[in-house]
């Protein structure tokens, strides 16, 4: 994808969540740089503070948390059109308590704290665009929390075909089983079972 192309993708995600007036747009497209990594990539490692937001524009990315004896639980995954990176560290740039990593190759766009930052700063509506991505995210955080706490392993994989029925193809299975915290042959199970539309 051409950068220009990473940038009309941005502008009308963004336009989606809450519009920027012209010159808000021109000051925010001249931020971003283009990068790419390759698959199984660790992007940002625990202890590590996040640098910079980043816009996918192909493949995909996890968060994830690594306990002490090893095991691994998924977050979150991005792919595009979104936004990457480990947020909390990002936007407290403070040390991350996990890992974001590519799953396959990716290209992004991405730009640093201290930018998004100076915008921020400088324009009240960017402040707004920024106050209502976090309310987003807010809010599908707690409703995965209900999900991980009231549902049962076939309540969740239901709940996941329906918000995104497509990570199915692009995401390996044993990843979607650790993002739902289930194990991977109840995960075969359900996927055996499950009419799938």
């Amino acid at each position: 994808m051409l950068y220009s192309d990473s940038l009309e993708l941005l502008r009308k995600f963004i336009s989606n969540v809450h519009p920027l007036s012209s010159g808000e747009w021109d000051d925010f497209s001249g931020i971003w740089q283009p990068f790419e990594a390759r698959r199984k990539t660790v992007l940002t490692a625990t202890g590590e503070t996040e640098k910079y937001l980043y816009f996918v524009t192909e493949g995909v990315q996890r968060a994830f948390y690594l306990s002490n004896d090893d095991k691994d639980a998924t977050l979150v995954f991005m792919y595009p059109p979104s936004f990457a990176g480990v947020a909390d560290s990002f936007l407290l740039q403070q040390p991350s308590r996990y890992y974001f990593e590519t799953l396959t190759y990716s290209r992004f766009i991405r730009t640093t704290y201290l930018q998004v930052n100076e915008m921020m700063q400088r324009y009240p509506n960017f402040r707004s665009l920024m106050l209502t991505m976090l309310s987003h995210v807010l809010s599908g955080v707690l409703e995965r929390q209900i999900e991980l706490q009231c549902f049962s392993a076939e309540q969740k994989f239901r709940a996941l075909l329906k918000r995104s029925p497509h990570v199915l193809r692009l995401i390996p299975h044993k990843y979607l089983a650790s993002y739902l915290g289930i194990d991977a042959t109840t995960f075969s199970k359900l996927l055996g079972s499950i009419r799938i539309d």
